[in-house]
């Protein structure tokens, strides 16, 4: 990554699994529509996804599904489909929560993502041991990760339109990260779970997915594995840039030639995990919680109370600035997807510091259109 800021902020989604911190929204507010949708402004140019929790795809929260299905035309899981939620022991599979997010799209006329099939974090223990504990064999590893992918996928084959096939193989540097799947099968694994997630429904789009790739190292990393799959005859349709930012970072340049690069190798390019963070970093604090540290809470908390309006503008102009890049590449970019609904739902308030108060996305806290919003719709007219 080019700077330790970077390397703070633009950060794999789904490290734990943190309850989401959530100020109190008004208990009177109400989703008011806006005029324009997202997805009528963009519809000539791509889908516009968005990130769901199980609250709102099961529309426990009425108010964050009301958006979802007036705003958007695509939806990811944030944890539904994980390892460790289908999949938690060897003998069990769960798809309660997984069939319910499902039906939420095909219900709403939505493009269903599967997120995500092979990744080093929300993967049970057990997947990479041997009956006594010890590491599994490559061939026991194989077995485990054929079975669960002919499941997974084979439940929702001709359902789920693309899946996330493998999540964050690569260091920053671009070498392929020695994560359990790399050290006990070997760097083939990642091509193995192509072919199994390609036998188990020839009809889904299948994407690689990683974060930072605005990067140059990581970006060149990312091509030499696409090339290199592609000489192998692996099928792969698409690359997703998480798109995890910052007010700042990357740079419109740097996400500009990212596209691009992509772009070269055939493959369809995706924005698969957007949204902005407006706080400090914070990373020696890392896997703290402030609301116990009062001497650190005024510096990596904050806006408290509220976004400052000069910092709601900066939020805007900053949407504004990669909408304009994203539309530049409609050729290319099929899909821009949102991690999350509301600000009250980020994965931003707890990471890397727990019990902040994050504004990243496009709806506030009480389920209101924002500034950024706006200037998103603006792009598009």
């Amino acid at each position: 990554m080019r700077t330790m800021t970077l390397a703070i902020l633009l950060v794999t989604t789904s490290l734990p699994i943190w309850r989401p911190h959530r100020p109190a929204a008004d208990p009177d507010s109400s989703f008011d529509p806006p005029h324009q949708s997202l997805k009528e402004a963009y519809k000539n140019d791509f889908l516009i996804g968005v990130a769901l929790n199980g609250r709102e795809f099961t529309e426990e929260d009425g108010r964050a599904a009301a958006i979802v299905r007036s705003q958007f035309n695509a939806i990811s899981p944030e944890n539904a489909l994980k390892w460790q939620s289908v999949h938690p022991r060897p003998d069990t599979y769960d798809f309660s929560m997984s069939d319910r997010y499902v039906e939420f799209g095909e219900k709403n006329q939505m493009a269903v993502i599967g997120h995500n099939l092979v990744w080093h974090h929300q993967t049970p223990q057990w997947v990479f041991q041997g009956d006594r504990g010890e590491p599994a064999s490559r061939e026991v590893l194989l077995d485990r990760m054929r079975d669960h992918i002919h499941t997974v996928v084979g439940r929702f084959k001709g359902r789920i339109k693309g899946w996330d096939v493998v999540n964050e193989a690569l260091n920053a540097d671009g070498t392929l990260r020695d994560s359990p799947w790399f050290k006990i099968i070997g760097e083939d694994y990642i091509a193995k779970a192509f072919e199994f997630a390609h036998e188990a429904d020839p009809g889904a789009e299948l994407y690689y997915n990683d974060y930072s790739l605005e990067s140059q190292a990581k970006r060149k990393g990312a091509i030499r594995l696409i090339n290199k799959l592609k000489s192998q005859g692996v099928y792969i349709t698409g690359i997703g840039l998480q798109g995890h930012s910052t007010l700042d970072l990357p740079t419109l340049d740097e996400e500009d030639a990212a596209i691009a690069d992509f772009a070269k190798l055939g493959l369809k390019v995706m924005i698969t995990e957007l949204d902005i963070d407006v706080l400090p970093g914070g990373a020696q604090f890392r896997g703290a919680d402030i609301n116990t540290k009062i001497e650190l809470s005024d510096k990596l908390n904050p806006f408290k109370l509220g976004l400052p309006e000069p910092v709601q503008r900066d939020l805007a102009r900053r949407y504004a600035g990669l909408f304009r890049v994203f539309l530049k590449h409609r050729d290319v970019v099929t899909r821009v997807t949102f991690w999350g609904v509301t600000d009250r739902d980020s994965w931003l308030n707890n990471w890397p510091v727990a019990g902040r108060t994050n504004y990243p996305l496009l709806f506030d806290r009480n389920y209101h259109a924002k500034a950024a919003f706006d200037a998103v719709i603006d792009v598009a007219n």
